[in-house]
């Protein structure tokens, strides 16, 4: 099974603040064809103005997971967390039994872009936490956020992972065939997988197949190794 996310047909919303890209299914966009995968609920693309940013809100029961890619956040929450957050450094926060925050573009003249990712949790009602680390890239496929931090990595409640992969121009690098669902989410590059090309914000899920992507440029992108279970 195979599952093809373009970047030209995600869900947009359009303020003066924000430019907000959505993979899946959220807020006032909703496509039933595109509700996520597994455990895997939200990718939302957002593009922070200046100085501004998401108020003070509260999520209960979900693993959000923030990848800067440009410029830095500004994250304030109910548990006392006063951090700024560059590119480049990954972001997990578990609400539980339920946790407040704020995410504003910490600069005052430069944009904020960065992905929003949220995953289902395997319990409810846990203490909520949160980490944040810069991770270093030490193979092709790194590991990011694991169920138990493994490998310098964040850790999340539920059997999920997320990799960051790497590839110079030419390289290539194989998925192998699993029971469980795979989403694969380009960050910036291209790539081909047989005769489909991947760019960036394109997608790609996955089930009991392998796949070779191969990059025309250097490529980075986010692997989701994902529980065999079916949210609806």
């Amino acid at each position: 099974m195979r599952y093809y996310r373009r970047a030209k047909n995600r869900g947009t919303e359009q303020l003066s603040w924000l430019t907000s890209k959505h993979t899946f299914s959220f807020g006032s966009y909703y496509d039933p064809n595109h509700m996520g995968i597994s455990a895997l609920r939200v990718i939302n693309d957002d593009l922070v103005s200046p100085g501004a940013g998401f108020d003070t809100h509260g999520h209960r029961d979900m693993e959000i997971i923030s990848y800067v890619l440009e410029g830095s956040i500004e994250h304030r929450d109910s548990l006392g967390n006063r951090f700024i957050i560059p590119a480049g450094e990954v972001q997990r926060m578990s609400a539980g039994t339920g946790i407040t925050h704020s995410e504003f573009n910490h600069s005052g003249n430069e944009s904020l872009r960065f992905l929003q990712i949220w995953i289902q949790p395997n319990v409810a009602g846990s203490q909520p936490s949160y980490e944040q680390k810069s991770i270093q890239q030490s193979d092709v496929l790194t590991p990011l956020v694991t169920p138990d931090g493994r490998d310098g990595s964040l850790s999340m409640q539920q059997d999920a992972s997320i990799y960051r992969l790497q590839l110079a121009p030419g390289e290539t690098f194989s998925l192998a065939k699993s029971n469980r669902p795979g989403y694969l989410h380009i960050l910036n590059g291209s790539g081909e997988i047989g005769q489909c090309t991947l760019s960036e914000g394109d997608g790609l899920g996955i089930l009991d197949e392998a796949i070779t992507i191969k990059a025309n440029q250097p490529l980075s992108a986010l692997w989701f190794d994902l529980p065999s279970v079916n949210h609806s």
